[in-house]
């Protein structure tokens, strides 16, 4: 889509009433959870995204006091989720931000907002950001209390309608946490500020430090723990070793005594984590996208094992069988993909006679780099398979890919020294393709060795034709 296109996109989903915004961002969510046209409900859905939270790109100059929404809630955006994998504790999901902003300004919290509102003019106005930092905090302050104060169920209140008004159950289901951060923002500033930008490994060391930041009772709520915890993922160059973090609390790696301490939730976090990175995979995998792989299957391996060596987990405990399953996940996702290798790697050397060679599918460069991936894809696989429950089938199919490549590089050489024109121009195709995969199976210098012995073949069937 041009940018004249985009911007035309850009001014029509502006002008729609902030209702139809809403509406619109689900349905184009669904149909991608679906994968109904994704290419275009991604796009729209980036352009609608970009409007509602007033960050459009060919905007860049405009005063942050103009977006009074981003401002209520940029203490949420480390915890703000896009996909429709369900959230876990410590996520918000960002499309939940446009139905509360809409309701504290409609009823939650309109004076506050009309305050807040008015407080902004004036600072845009006076052409200074002196005060906006408290006008935004003492807005905060308000919206969390109308919200957690609507959200909180009372004894013998019905407040399925008031909730009804705010938004979907979607909506409602976020509406503790949201009103929970808001109000804790502070504590949770505090604890990022102390936290390194990086932890490479939380080390005995670290794990002093983390829960010396982590000391504030503010935090160790159940309802603000969640968050705390994925703050400090977040900062981990290996997130799943947060479970470390709950194992030092609990003083034992046993699974029933985690579970027992309030920093059980970490170990839960940990596998639904897991459980996302593996969705990620099946899908990347359909699609064909293999870019990603590698490290997706480094974060899965590396998780994996870590929960398993360094948790005693039961068999048939909860902790236990999501981790069986998670595992079962992976291995079924990368099973059916690794064994088509093979087929189609012969599909493209496959030796044919000159005469049906006319008749062979064309080799396709596209197809064969590919293919390539593929061959890759199994070779990491084979890196990380043990873990991964898929030892056996990675490795009978590399061992496969390295017997057949090898024997047909060779014969495909061997034939470039005979053959009519025609037959010889589709044997240096195949044996191109052949010369690629071996780069992958063998290596470099094998490969070069191939190349060279294939032109060398070319080169003396020429002459040879020359000379009679």
């Amino acid at each position: 889509m041009s940018q004249t296109s985009t911007e035309r996109l850009r001014e029509y989903l502006a002008q729609l009433p902030p209702q139809s915004q809403a509406l619109l961002m689900r349905e184009f969510e669904r149909a991608i959870e679906r994968g109904e046209d994704v290419a275009v409900a991604n796009f729209v859905l980036e352009q609608l995204r970009q409007v509602v939270r007033g960050t459009e790109e060919d905007d860049e100059t405009r005063p942050r006091t103009d977006d009074p929404a981003r401002l209520l809630f940029r203490p949420l955006e480390p915890f703000l989720v896009e996909s429709n994998f369900p959230i876990r504790a410590g996520q918000i999901r960002r499309t939940s931000l446009l139905p509360v902003w809409q309701w504290l300004g409609r009823d939650g919290a309109s004076q506050a907002a009309a305050a807040f509102e008015a407080a902004l003019a004036a600072i845009r106005q006076s052409g200074s950001t002196a005060g906006l930092e408290a006008a935004t905090r003492k807005f905060q302050l308000a919206a969390a209390e109308a919200i957690v104060q609507v959200a909180t169920p009372v004894q013998g209140d019905d407040r399925q309608r008031v909730l009804s008004r705010i938004g979907p159950p979607n909506v409602v289901e976020d509406l503790l946490s949201i009103g929970a951060v808001l109000r804790a923002r502070e504590a949770m500033e505090t604890l990022g500020s102390r936290l390194p930008g990086q932890i490479r490994a939380l080390t005995p060391s670290q794990l002093e430090m983390v829960i010396s930041a982590l000391n504030v009772p503010s935090l160790q709520t159940p309802q603000l723990l969640p968050f705390a915890l994925s703050l400090i993922m977040q900062r981990l160059a290996s997130p799943w070793q947060i479970i470390r973090l709950a194992i030092k609390m609990a003083a034992s790696d046993d699974e029933i005594r985690v579970a027992a301490t309030p920093y059980g939730i970490a170990v839960t976090i940990a596998l639904h984590d897991l459980s996302f990175l593996t969705a990620c995979l099946r899908t990347d995998i359909r699609r064909s996208h293999f870019d990603n792989v590698g490290d997706q299957l480094k974060a899965l391996h590396d998780g994996v094992r870590g929960l398993r060596t360094e948790l005693d987990l039961r068999n048939d405990s909860a902790w236990g069988r999501q981790l069986t399953s998670i595992r079962a996940d992976i291995s079924n996702s990368l099973q059916s993909e690794i064994e088509s290798v093979p087929g189609r790697v012969r599909r493209i050397l496959r030796q044919r006679a000159d005469k049906d060679i006319a008749s062979a599918p064309k080799i396709d460069a596209v197809e064969v780099e590919e293919i390539a991936g593929l061959i890759d894809f199994v070779a990491v696989c084979r890196t990380y398979a043990s873990e991964l429950a898929i030892n056996e089938v990675t490795l009978r199919t590399y061992s496969d890919l390295q017997h057949y490549v090898e024997h047909s590089t060779e014969s495909l050489v061997q034939a470039l020294r005979g053959g009519d024109a025609k037959a010889r121009a589709y044997r240096q195709m195949q044996a191109k393709a052949a010369i690629r995969f071996c780069e992958i199976l063998f290596g470099h210098d094998y490969a070069s060795l191939m190349s060279r012995a294939a032109e060398n073949a070319v080169t003396g069937e020429r002459k040879k034709t020359r000379a009679s």
